[in-house]
């Protein structure tokens, strides 16, 4: 078993299931109208998302070094794939427990209401009532999902576009940037850094393009001009478009990497 990159893998396993939990917190705010104490409680779990983000940067440029040091560096192209790969299971597992865990933050946001902690919100959930809170409220989703497939109104094929091209470059800009570093070792500290702008430009779709849509339409729905229903179907859109975006780092994986080795030389 190589451990080394089975941490890598599971620390980006956590960061993209927490992300794609995110519209999770959104239903959650819908159905009980405390959008901003839903996104309170969310960001609990923003902690350990970077957290672990913290971590992975360390770990993969470990693997990069040891890869150019010990002369290994041909499995290395198969290692980063292995670690998007794992970015992609997480999203679709993220996509697949919305349900379950908009529940959980429904009976969160309850809860906190009444004890206004998060300590003893915690405490609550390990109590033996919490425990069969949590898991009465596990469901996968259901067949009248099925119907959600037709893409809704309230969201353009660009909004999908973008959103698909912003998640690949969130992806693949950190993994992308330290394998230039392999690529190119002169100049590896220089390539390591571009990736901020790789990831700057992917944040820039999501915060100024994406994200005002989505809370545009969430602030509707709670104002009662978009059903829930709607929104259910925009989120089910936008979760395969998540999806597709950590399919796409896959193919972007070794042009961006060429990429980034073109502009470190010439910075």
């Amino acid at each position: 078993m190589d451990w080394p990159l089975f941490n890598i893998c599971l620390l980006t396993l956590v960061i993209h299931l927490i992300g794609a939990l995110a519209y999770a917190a959104r239903i959650a705010g819908v159905r009980t109208h405390k959008i901003a104490l839903s996104f309170a409680l969310f960001n609990v779990l923003v902690l350990v998302s970077r957290t672990s983000n913290s971590f992975l940067g360390p770990f993969l440029a470990k693997r990069i070094e040891n890869a150019i040091a010990d002369g290994t560096g041909e499995r290395l192209l198969m290692d980063m794939r292995l670690v998007l790969l794992s970015a992609t299971v997480a999203t679709i597992l993220g996509a697949l427990a919305v349900p379950t865990v908009q529940r959980w933050f429904t009976a969160a946001i309850d809860e906190f209401q009444h004890h206004r902690s998060v300590g003893k919100l915690l405490w609550s959930a390990m109590t033996p009532k919490g425990i069969k809170t949590v898991v009465k409220a596990v469901k996968l989703p259901s067949s009248q999902h099925l119907k959600l497939w037709t893409k809704p109104a309230a969201v353009s094929w660009r909004v999908i576009a973008m959103n698909v091209v912003a998640q690949a470059l969130l992806t693949v800009g950190v993994i992308a940037s330290l394998y230039a570093g392999y690529l190119h070792p002169e100049f590896r500290v220089t390539a390591s850094q571009l990736s901020a702008v790789v990831n700057g430009f992917a944040t820039i779709l999501l915060f100024v393009l994406i994200d005002p849509q989505l809370s545009v339409m969430t602030d509707d729905v709670v104002e009662g001009r978009v059903s829930q229903p709607e929104y259910r179907r925009t989120i089910v859109w936008l979760s395969m478009s998540r999806i597709a975006g950590t399919l796409l780092a896959q193919a972007m994986l070794v042009p961006a990497a060429a990429l980034i080795v073109w502009v470190a030389v010439r910075v």
